[in-house]
Parts: C-alpha cells; sequence; structure tokens
C-alpha cells in the first residue's frame, strides 16, 4: 500500500484553564544575533537616519497632503452631513495643504542638518 506524505501532527494539550500551550521552537538553535534582535533594528535605524537626511521634495509634499486632504474629507462628509460641500472642501485644503507640508518639512530639514553640524563640531573638539 502507498504511503500517505502528510505529516504527522503533534499533540496540543491544553492546561486547567482550557488555554493551549505550543510546544516552543523545535528547529535550529537561533543565533546571538536572532536572540537579542539587534542585527535588523541597526538596520532600520540607519534606514530611518538616510530617509531623515533626505531633502524636502514638493512630490513628497503633495502626497502628504493629498493624505490629510482625504483624511479631511472623510470627517467632513461624516460631520457636515452634506456630502458636496465636503467635495467642494477638498481642493481647497488640498491647495492650503500642500505648501504648509512643505515648508514645514523644510524648517524640520533645517534644523536637523544644524544640530547634526553642531554635533558633529562638538565632538570634534
Amino acid at each position: 500500500m502507498a504511503q500517505t506524505k502528510r505529516r504527522r501532527q503533534t499533540k496540543h494539550r491544553g492546561n486547567a484553564a482550557g488555554v493551549v500551550e505550543s510546544r516552543g521552537r523545535t528547529g535550529r538553535k537561533p543565533t546571538t544575533a536572532e536572540k537579542t534582535g539587534k542585527g535588523s533594528s541597526s538596520a532600520q535605524r540607519e534606514k530611518r537616519v538616510d530617509r531623515l537626511e533626505r531633502e524636502t521634495t514638493w512630490r513628497g509634499a503633495f502626497y502628504r497632503a493629498m493624505a490629510a486632504a482625504v483624511v479631511m474629507l472623510l470627517i467632513s462628509i461624516l460631520l457636515l452631513k452634506k456630502p458636496n460641500e465636503a467635495i467642494a472642501l477638498f481642493p481647497i485644503v488640498l491647495i492650503a495643504y500642500v505648501p504648509i507640508s512643505y515648508y514645514t518639512d523644510t524648517w524640520l530639514y533645517k534644523r536637523r542638518m544644524a544640530n547634526k553640524a553642531k554635533a558633529g563640531g562638538a565632538s570634534a573638539k
């Protein structure tokens, strides 16, 4: 008779409270980097630093303003109960939010770079 390819099922036994506890890790031993989790967090930190050190663009400001305008549209539809008025407010909000977003990001970028230059100059002394 041909053998089946199904894997053998392991037992999951519940405790007195009825909670099923899993057996835990049964494969290979985790490496020290996997145990501490520091390997991936440093890569994420570097990604974040790279993203923060990029200069601001009008395209990024437009996308951010578009997201904010959509949220404002949904909120105004819920609060005003008049979809026509909410839709009429959408382009006004979008036009207002784009420069606000761009200049806010530019100000934050310049401040971040000034702090970085100041910290770099202080450590050089």
